[in-house]
């Protein structure tokens, strides 16, 4: 996908967010009773209008976001009015926008979530290292024994393994049958709960190949692979099989750098070394899992929308946790309009146009949490005004204090808005380093 169309996708997601967003006010405002002068798409000036009962619905000039404007917004003498409404109805007005963006990322998220992936399979999974004092090491397996089978169980993915291991009660022994010198054996073992990982685990690292052996002084022996490495990848592609490898290599140009990602005893290594036409790394031999091959995986839909949720669930939390990297480093956790459309032609062109649908849903979520925050002219500020009076028993601010705080939050939201755009113009030609 070009550039070029990834910025227009960008935008055109960016500017639906907001329609959006402005329509859930809308139809709240509408479904409370408000009085709803005009449901504008863009900015004006006008381009034209329809009227259709009491309200004006227009197309603007300026092609940026929506608007709602409700009789008397700030002014609760106005029959109908915004501002004459209860502080819980009003608090519930300015929410429906950011709720709609949330909403929104939620089942983009769980679309996204719901594609098929690429996954690497095979006939069973190669044992590359073993963790010392694990259950593994206890139990006699090796680095090069390929699992087959858990309990029964034909292995072919890592997915296969971890949901086998954690669908095992807690301080039940498994069987596994394990391939080792073409013979296969059997090894019985009890998993361990891993707090870290959140997971049961043997302690085995999984590979998908092993470097058997490297002739000294050949290129790749300079370089550092050495016999037990796993060759994870040869310029960001994976490698699982002779034919994964010669492609790597063939993209690659006489003379060109080839980067390596290893695996070497659960640590990782980039090692590199110059191109010469190989098809394939000189003087290196390989094993590799039988049958292994890029598959797609498709979860359930329920998995997908589950997971989605409990994404946008925990989004809040991962913000509260961020807090100090964003007060340590601003320039690299704050991103504006410009920042996330560069942010998203990154992501899109390293992980595929799929992702498309993964960024959609960042930027309604962003867009929706911003809302949130309790700072005026937000909506997160009138509903920290209507909150304040609803405790407050439905007395009301005076105007100059609801002034005093728009007045100050205006001016901090502009002040960021500069920050954020001058970081984000000074980060274009450094990118994200995705």
């Amino acid at each position: 996908m070009s550039i070029a169309v990834i910025i227009i996708l960008f935008i055109v997601t960016l500017f639906v967010a907001m329609c959006l967003h402005e329509f859930g006010h809308f139809i709240t405002a509408k479904r409370t009773g408000v009085k709803v002068e005009e449901f504008g798409i863009g900015m004006p000036p006008r381009l034209f209008g329809i009227k259709r009962g009491e309200t004006i619905y227009s197309l603007n000039a300026v092609p940026i976001g929506a608007f709602v404007k409700a009789a008397g917004e700030n002014d609760p003498t106005v029959p109908r009015s915004l501002a004459g409404k209860g502080p819980w109805t009003r608090l519930g007005i300015y929410a429906a926008g950011p709720l709609v963006n949330v909403f929104l990322a939620f089942v983009l998220l769980s679309a996204f979530l719901a594609l098929p992936v690429p996954v690497l399979a095979g006939d069973g999974l190669m044992v590359g290292a073993v963790v010392g004092n694990s259950s593994a090491e206890q139990a006699g397996i090796e680095p090069g024994d390929i699992i087959l089978a858990v309990n029964g169980q034909a292995i072919h993915t890592q997915g296969d393994m971890q949901n086998t291991l954690n669908s095992v009660e807690e301080g039940a022994a498994i069987s596994l049958a394990l391939l080792r010198n073409g013979q296969e054996i059997q090894k019985t073992l009890t998993p361990q709960f891993d707090p870290t990982e959140g997971q049961r685990v043997i302690g085995v690292y999984i590979y998908w190949n092993t470097v058997s052996q490297v002739n000294e002084g050949s290129p790749s022996y300079d370089a550092g692979i050495r016999a037990g490495d796993c060759i994870y990848s040869i310029n960001g592609q994976r490698i699982y099989d002779d034919a994964s490898m010669s492609t790597a290599l063939s993209f690659l140009a006489e003379d060109e750098q080839i980067n390596l990602v290893l695996q070497r005893d659960g640590n990782v290594t980039t090692p590199s070394l110059t191109n010469a036409g190989y098809h394939t790394l000189p003087g290196v031999e390989m094993r590799y899992v039988p049958g292994a091959h890029i598959a797609q995986d498709q979860p359930p839909a329920w998995k997908a929308v589950y997971s989605g949720a409990k994404y946008i669930i925990y989004m809040p939390v991962l913000i509260i946790k961020t807090i100090p990297q964003i007060i340590e480093a601003p320039s690299t956790a704050l991103v504006g309009p410009i920042g996330a459309g560069q942010l998203t032609v990154e992501v899109v062109r390293s992980s595929g146009s799929s992702s498309m649908l993964f960024m959609a849903s960042m930027i309604s979520l962003g867009l929706g949490i911003f809302n949130f925050f309790p700072i005026p002219p937000l909506d997160g500020g009138g509903m920290l005004v209507a909150f304040i009076e609803g405790v407050r028993r439905g007395k009301r601010l005076s105007p100059r204090t609801v002034r005093l705080a728009y007045t100050i939050g205006t001016a901090f939201l502009i002040a960021l808005v500069v920050l954020i755009t001058s970081v984000d113009i000074w980060r274009i030609p450094r990118g994200f380093g995705i």
